[in-house]
C-alpha cells in the first residue's frame, strides 16, 4: 500500500514528514520500525517521526493543541457530514483558538494578542 502511494505521488514528497500514531495508520509498529521501510522511507525522501513508546511529552504542544480542539469543540457535536466537521475545526481554530482564547504559556494573552505584541511587523 505504501509502495502504490509513494508511486501516486513521486516528486511531491521533498518535504513530508510520516509520523505513527495511535491507530492513524494502516501499518503495525512493527513495519514502521523495519529497517525496509525505513530504507523505502529515505529512498524517497521522507523523514520518519517517531515519539517515545507512551511519552506524550515529546510531542506537548500538539498534543495539548488536539486535547482542546477535542474537549472544546468536536466532543461536543455529532457532524453529519465532513464539511459540517471541517467548517466547525476551522472556525474553532481560526476565531476562537487563535484570536479569543487566552493562553497559559502566552502568558494569559491570545495567539493574536501575542503575535501582534512581540511581532507587530507580521500582524496583517
Amino acid at each position: 500500500m505504501v509502495k502504490k502511494c509513494l508511486s501516486r505521488m513521486s516528486g511531491k514528497l521533498s518535504r513530508t514528514v510520516l509520523r505513527q500514531g495511535k491507530g492513524s495508520n494502516p501499518f503495525s509498529l512493527v513495519d514502521y520500525c523495519s529497517n525496509d521501510f525505513k530504507d523505502l522511507l529515505k529512498a524517497s525522501h521522507i523523514r520518519q517521526s517517531m515519539s517515545r513508546k507512551g511519552n506524550p511529552y515529546d510531542n506537548a504542544c500538539a498534543e495539548n493543541f488536539f486535547s482542546c480542539l477535542k474537549c472544546e469543540c468536536t466532543n461536543f457535536y455529532k457532524f453529519k457530514t465532513r464539511d459540517e466537521a471541517r467548517q466547525a475545526i476551522f472556525e474553532y481554530i481560526e476565531v476562537y483558538y487563535n484570536r479569543q482564547r487566552r493562553h497559559a504559556s502566552l502568558g494569559w494573552i491570545t495567539p493574536l494578542a501575542y503575535k501582534e505584541l512581540f511581532f507587530p511587523d507580521l500582524a496583517a
